[in-house]
């Protein structure tokens, strides 16, 4: 498949999970990250204009805007028009990620998270039309969306608006079947439709480098040398039509593993594949409460819950990988 961005390296820098300090993004360590990234040869950036509360695209700014050539990589974020009461406010927001990351135009830009009801507020405030708009005048590249909803949502969706250019979809080996993420349909459909995808949630919050031990012990016995997390990001990456698979590295330990994957990129071959669904098996035959520890819940829980630590400390009594731990 011939498609746009099929020439972007196939590891992206998800700018979500940040290393942080207190409240505070960890910009020294977030440099040596950037660094670490771009001299591999990797180019594709990913935040949001919500991401840790606009910190992330402020350190954008900071740690790659300000200290590489524009045209030296590519830059996304995403517009949450859901996330505010009028059309005016939400057209805003493009010019505050735009003065918040100083980057002059995005590479990538996405209506954020469509699905459910979040889908018509960006009809209703006649989103689609705006960034169509800005495109024309060279402040976006590329516009797509990102969307955690059904295949036949994703349809709808697609159908609506062939002016899409991309979708960005949570994909990975243990939702690949699942019926509530619907990975493998939302792919298929995607690929019907001849739009390219970005994958979110390769590793599912962490939780794919963390697998309990007889699950972990399926995948090393057919390799003991490489890490959890690569079989998941390698997964992904052999997917067709792939842009880019995101990562939402914390430590400069993660982003070293993901590239000497990635970098060495091999598909994954049908006794992998064969394994990879022998884990799902066994994962399976665990309780558990799925989690990828985005924190949306906690921001608009009244009572301040810590949801995602509940959660994790439920699955571990299972024996459940601990779910939301951004390893990966």
């Amino acid at each position: 498949m011939d498609h746009l961005g099929k020439d972007i390296p196939k590891l992206g820098f998800g700018l979500m999970r940040l290393p942080m300090i207190g409240s505070e993004v960890d910009i020294e360590q977030t440099k040596t990250m950037v660094d670490l990234f771009l001299s591999n040869g990797f180019t594709y950036f990913d935040t949001a204009y919500g991401y840790i509360d606009g910190k992330s695209e402020e350190a954008a700014r900071t740690c790659i805007v300000d200290r590489y050539p524009r045209e030296s990589f590519q830059l996304a974020t995403k517009l949450p028009a859901w996330a505010v009461g009028t059309a005016e406010e939400a057209k805003k927001m493009l010019a505050t990620s735009l003065k918040r990351t100083n980057a002059g135009y995005f590479d990538f830009y996405l209506l954020h998270s469509l699905g459910s009801g979040r889908t018509e507020v960006f009809e209703k405030f006649g989103m689609w039309d705006f960034v169509m708009e800005q495109k024309a005048k060279g402040v976006l590249k590329h516009i797509g969306f990102s969307m955690h909803d059904t295949a036949e949502g994703l349809d709808e969706v697609l159908t609506r608006h062939p002016e899409a250019e991309f979708v960005q979809l949570q994909i990975n080996y243990r939702d690949w079947e699942s019926e509530t993420v619907q990975s493998r349909k939302c792919h298929e459909v995607a690929m019907k439709h001849k739009k390219p995808v970005i994958i979110m949630e390769p590793v599912k919050g962490g939780s794919l480098a963390n697998l309990p031990q007889p699950a972990a012990d399926i995948l090393r016995a057919v390799n003991p040398d490489v890490s959890l997390s690569s079989w998941a990001m390698r997964y992904a990456a052999s997917l067709e039509g792939v842009i880019t698979v995101l990562s939402g590295m914390s430590t400069p330990e993660q982003m070293r593993d993901n590239i000497a994957t990635m970098r060495a990129f091999s598909p994954i071959t049908g006794e992998e594949r064969e394994a990879l669904e022998r884990v799902n098996r066994a994962l399976s035959a665990l309780p558990s409460v799925p989690c990828t520890e985005c924190r949306y819940c906690v921001k608009d829980c009244p009572a301040g819950i810590d949801i995602p630590g509940v959660l994790a400390a439920v699955n571990t009594v299972y024996g459940v990988p601990e779910v939301g731990v951004p390893t990966s």
